[in-house]
C-alpha cells in the first residue's frame, strides 16, 4: 500500500509499504477514505518530538470502511463505514472506565519509554512516535486498529467525510479545550491560536454560552475564518498589544477564561520568544511556551487557563507567580476522544455547526510532500488539508 512517511526533519515521502495484517483479536482493518494533516503532525515533520524513526507512518485523523476484523470485534462488521479516535483505548482499565480515555493504562507498548520523561505514561497515539507506542498511522491507504471494539465509531447513512472525519481529533480537541474553561452565561473567553483547533475552540466556546470570544493570531486568513466563520472578535498580535486590548475589551477585567491552542511551536514578537529558539536550536529547551505565557498573564483574577496546544517537554520561564496569585485553575490533556463522539455527532446531525467550514485544501495522497509544505509555511492560504487516498 501507499503511506506517508516520516523519513527526518521536514522529510516525508509516500512509500510502498506492507499492507498491515490482524495481530490481535481485538484488531479490525480500515481502507482509509480521508485522513487529514493536523498541526500536532508538523511538530514531528519539524523534528521536536523525539524517537521517531525512519519509514514512520504518520497521521492520526483518519476515517474510513472496516475490510477485516479480529474475532473478538462484534461492534463493527466489514463494510461499516468509521471513524477512528485518535488516542487508542483499551476499555478497561482503571482510567478508560473513568471516561479518561487518553490516559489508558494498556494501549501503549513502549509506556516505560514515557515514564522516563513524564513519570506516567499516557495513552498510545496513533502515527505519533515511538514513545506513544509506535504505532502506524492513518495518512495511507490501509490502517490496524487495535482495540477496534472500543476505538471504531460507527458513522449513520447520509453524512460525508468531510463532515465526519474531524470527530477523529481536532472537533473534539476543540471541545474539550473550551469545556475545561467551565463557560459561565456572560463569560468572555480569548483563544489563543486560530488555526484548525483554535477554530474549533471558537465555535465551541459558544455553543457552551460564552458571550464573546477574543481570536489572537498574526495570520490575516486565519483571523478572517475566526471572524467570518467562528464571529469571534480579533487581535492581530503583530499589530497591537494583545494584554492591553484585553484589558479593554473586558471592561479592565480580562477574560474569565483562556485557551492556548498554539503549543510548542509558538510564534511571538517579543525577546522571550527569541530566547526560546535559540534554546530550542541547540536543545536547551523543547517547546516554545509564548502563547501560553502571555494567556496567563491576560487571564483574569479567578480564571481559567484551558491548554489543548501540544507540548512536548519542559518549558521556560512560565510565570507561575501570576497564576498562583492570580488564583487561575488550569486544565489540560490529550483529548478524550471517545467522550464526545456521540455528543458532538448529535451537533452535526442537528444542524449545530458544519465542520467542513475548516477545508482549505483536499490533496490526492500523492501530494502529502507537497501538503505538509503549504501547511507548515501558510502558503496558498492554507489552514487545513484533507488527504484522499
Amino acid at each position: 500500500m501507499k503511506a506517508v512517511c516520516w523519513h527526518g526533519e521536514k522529510n516525508v515521502k509516500v512509500d510502498t509499504v506492507p499492507d498491515p495484517k490482524i495481530a490481535n483479536p481485538r484488531d479490525a482493518i480500515v481502507k482509509i477514505t480521508s485522513t487529514a494533516i493536523c498541526g500536532s503532525d508538523l511538530h514531528l515533520y519539524n523534528g521536536f518530538i523525539p524517537t521517531m524513526e525512519k519509514g514512520d507512518i504518520l497521521g492520526h485523523e483518519f476515517m474510513g470502511e472496516v475490510v477485516e476484523v479480529g474475532s473478538a470485534v462484534k461492534n463493527v462488521k466489514v463494510g461499516d463505514r468509521v471513524v477512528v479516535p485518535f488516542t487508542i483505548s483499551c476499555g478497561n482499565c482503571f482510567f478508560c472506565n473513568r471516561d479518561l480515555w487518553s490516559l489508558c493504562d494498556n494501549s501503549n507498548p513502549n509506556g516505560w519509554m514515557a515514564e522516563k520523561l513524564m513519570g506516567h505514561s499516557p495513552a498510545g497515539l496513533f502515527g505519533y512516535s515511538h514513545i506513544f507506542g509506535g504505532y502506524a498511522g492513518g495518512q495511507a491507504e490501509y490502517a490496524r486498529v487495535p482495540f477496534a471494539d472500543v476505538g471504531l465509531f460507527k458513522i449513520p447513512d447520509g453524512l460525508t467525510d468531510e463532515q465526519v472525519l474531524f470527530l477523529t481529533d481536532i472537533f473534539p480537541t476543540g471541545y474539550m479545550a473550551a469545556e475545561n474553561c467551565h463557560i459561565k452565561p456572560g463569560n468572555i473567553v480569548a483563544v489563543w491560536g486560530c488555526g484548525p483547533v483554535g477554530q474549533f475552540a471558537i465555535k465551541s466556546a459558544y455553543m457552551l454560552g460564552a458571550e464573546k470570544v477574543i481570536a489572537i493570531d498574526r495570520i490575516p486568513e486565519r483571523l478572517q475564518m475566526a471572524k467570518e466563520q467562528g464571529k469571534a472578535d480579533v487581535l492581530n498580535y503583530e499589530e497591537v498589544d494583545v494584554g492591553e486590548a484585553l484589558k479593554e475589551m473586558t471592561g479592565g477585567r480580562g477574560p474569565d477564561a483562556v485557551i492556548d491552542a498554539v503549543g510548542l511551536e509558538a510564534h511571538g514578537t517579543d525577546f522571550m520568544n527569541l530566547f526560546d529558539k535559540a534554546k530550542q536550536v541547540v536543545r536547551l529547551e523543547t517547546d516554545r511556551p509564548t502563547a501560553l505565557r502571555n494567556a496567563i498573564v491576560a487571564c483574569g483574577k479567578a480564571g481559567h487557563v484551558s491548554i489543548a496546544g501540544a507540548y512536548g517537554g519542559f518549558l521556560d520561564k512560565i510565570p507561575m507567580g501570576a497564576a498562583m496569585n492570580k488564583g487561575l485553575t488550569f486544565k489540560m490533556g490529550q483529548t478524550h476522544v471517545h467522550r464526545y463522539l456521540k455528543p458532538l455527532l448529535e451537533h452535526i446531525q442537528n444542524g449545530d455547526i458544519d465542520p467542513t467550514f475548516i477545508i482549505t485544501h483536499t490533496l490526492p495522497l500523492e501530494q502529502a510532500p507537497h501538503a505538509y509544505d503549504i501547511f507548515k509555511h501558510k502558503k496558498d492560504n492554507c489552514i487545513k488539508v484533507v488527504l484522499k487516498p
